[in-house]
């Protein structure tokens, strides 16, 4: 009798608990004094019920290599310093090949000693002789490296736009790695898709480059290593011949990029100018030190997105790790800008390859038709169940609506997002609940056949039909957490409705309708049970 009473009272707790995670995600609720005392949770609808928009961004992880090689080069050049080696225009050819130049052969063996303990991710071909007795040095990065770099690069993305979307404010997106260094976004009911595609979709690749005064940017042939980008403050030149913006002659390798940015924040100068202030981390700080104050006299461009929003003066070593970023701002773009970078500038440029959107009138319909499908599945179930079980086929039905309430309030608790897959998932859950119910009532029905009462006839059919239903649930679970991990969007959503609802409905099948017949079977007694 007190196995009978916890399992009543743990059915009840969880009967409260479900209630008190649905009632939130029904309207007029939430924000009424009922909802101020709820958990804060609901269940989301997905893009394909919501509408919104969906987004396919292709990551260009040949610049993550580039970009790489580069810093390397620099960091190459920074060791071999500090051991009193000069190495001599460090630079990237051809997108994959680091150039440098020792002008000392007798400090070839301490070189390649550096090589050897400090940069072993560079393949490092025999060096060729070059003019006034140099040496020409050639160097790749390890096919394992690159392919480190690639991944990582598209890891980084992901989690960068996952950030930026965050601080953005969309709820419930859905945001995964596809093959061919794509990533999928989902948004869905986003307010302002054209704000959001705009945030996402900015690269924000930032660069510090140092300035080639000494090029004419407007030349045909630029020297090797040369590279011209327009300059978009306007301060700092206007615009050139023919309305088009001013271009300036930069060092194709970069010092510094953003990934060593922790922080921006948008600030007004003393003009009431917007501009965004910088923070490194202590890398990015070093290295930004470094660079500036072995370029003192020249100009360092801040290039964002391929563009140089501006170029100051190097007028002494800067320490501290900060910098800033002007260019003839608003408000609202020095605050978006900011968002991107203290989100994390991407490790390399991305593209919007695919952009579509889904209207919430289509959604609705989605919502509608799938509602719709739902509640004729399960009248019909509960129909057939009430007339071939009898009371006990009300009892099934009672437990499939406990099952469902379950099921929504793991949705809402878990964070999960309803789709319309996930829908159809509900829909075969309501099949799947009642085949476990069918399974027990006809093994009472055998256990009562051979003459045992119902008390007993309840506990033998219980215990036998709970193992084949143990079984054929685990496998479908096991299908589902499948699915789950291997599927894309919207067949995650049918293996999230499919997993809930099998757990749901082995608890109401098994336990609470268990506890539900030995009461009624208790008071009964000789009378029976209606099967």
């Amino acid at each position: 009798m007190s196995g009978l009473r916890w399992r009543v009272a743990l059915a009840l707790l969880v009967f409260v608990v479900s209630v008190a995670y649905v009632l939130p995600s029904l309207p007029g609720v939430q924000g009424s004094p009922l909802g101020s005392i709820l958990p804060n949770a609901r269940v989301n609808l997905g893009l394909d019920l919501k509408g919104g928009i969906h987004l396919t961004l292709g990551v260009d992880v040949r610049k993550a290599v580039t970009n790489a090689l580069a810093l390397t080069g620099q960091d190459l050049r920074a060791a071999a310093r500090e051991k009193g080696v000069i190495v001599l225009r460090p630079r990237v050819v051809g997108g994959d090949t680091l150039e440098f130049v020792l002008p000392k052969q007798e400090q070839r063996q301490t070189l390649q000693e550096i090589l050897t303990g400090r940069f072993g991710t560079l393949d490092v071909s025999e060096p060729v002789s070059a003019e006034n007795g140099q040496l020409r040095y050639t160097a790749h990065f390890t096919p394992e490296h690159v392919k480190q770099i690639e991944d990582m690069a598209q890891d980084q993305a992901l989690r960068t736009i996952r950030s930026r979307i965050d601080q953005f404010g969309v709820a419930e997106p859905d945001i995964r790695k596809q093959a061919g260094h794509r990533i999928q976004i989902q948004l869905p009911g986003i307010s302002d898709p054209r704000r959001a595609v705009q945030i996402i979709g900015q690269t924000a690749h930032l660069e510090f480059h140092i300035v080639r005064d000494d090029v004419d940017p407007g030349r045909a042939v630029l020297p090797p290593g040369v590279i011209a980008l327009p300059l978009m403050d306007k301060s700092e030149g206007g615009a050139g011949e023919a309305g088009r913006p001013a271009m300036l002659a930069l060092e194709k390798d970069a010092m510094l990029t953003g990934e060593d940015v922790v922080d921006a924040r948008p600030s007004f100068d003393q003009m009431n100018q917007a501009y965004v202030m910088l923070n490194f981390n202590s890398r990015g700080a070093a290295v930004f030190e470094r660079v500036t104050g072995e370029n003192v006299g020249k100009r360092m461009a801040i290039v964002l997105d391929g563009k140089v929003y501006s170029a100051p003066n190097i007028r002494e070593r800067i320490g501290g790790g900060r910098a800033s970023i002007s260019g003839s701002f608003t408000t609202a773009e020095a605050q978006d800008l900011a968002i991107v970078l203290r989100a994390g500038s991407l490790p390399a440029p991305v593209s919007v390859l695919e952009e579509r959107t889904v209207g919430p009138s289509l959604g609705q319909e989605s919502i509608d038709g799938g509602i719709r499908a739902a509640l004729v599945g399960a009248a019909a179930v509960v129909l057939f169940m009430a007339v071939y079980y009898g009371l006990s086929g009300v009892i099934a039905d009672v437990m499939l609506m406990f099952t469902m309430l379950i099921l929504m309030a793991g949705m809402a608790g878990f964070g999960a997002t309803l789709t319309l897959p996930g829908i159809a998932g509900i829909v075969l859950t309501i099949g799947m609940a009642v085949d476990a119910n069918v399974l027990i009532y006809e093994r009472i029905r055998e256990e009562l056949r051979r003459g045992l009462t119902p008390l007993a006839a309840i506990h033998a059919g219980f215990e036998r039909a709970s193992i084949s239903i143990t079984d054929s649930n685990l496998t479908t679970i096991i299908v589902a957490a499948i699915l789950y991990q291997f599927g894309t969007g919207p067949v995650r959503g049918f293996a999230v409705t499919l997993t809930l609802g099998i757990l749901a409905s082995m608890f109401t099948a098994v336990f609470v309708s268990r506890a539900v017949f030995e009461v009624w079977a208790r008071r009964a007694g000789a009378k029976g049970i209606s099967i």
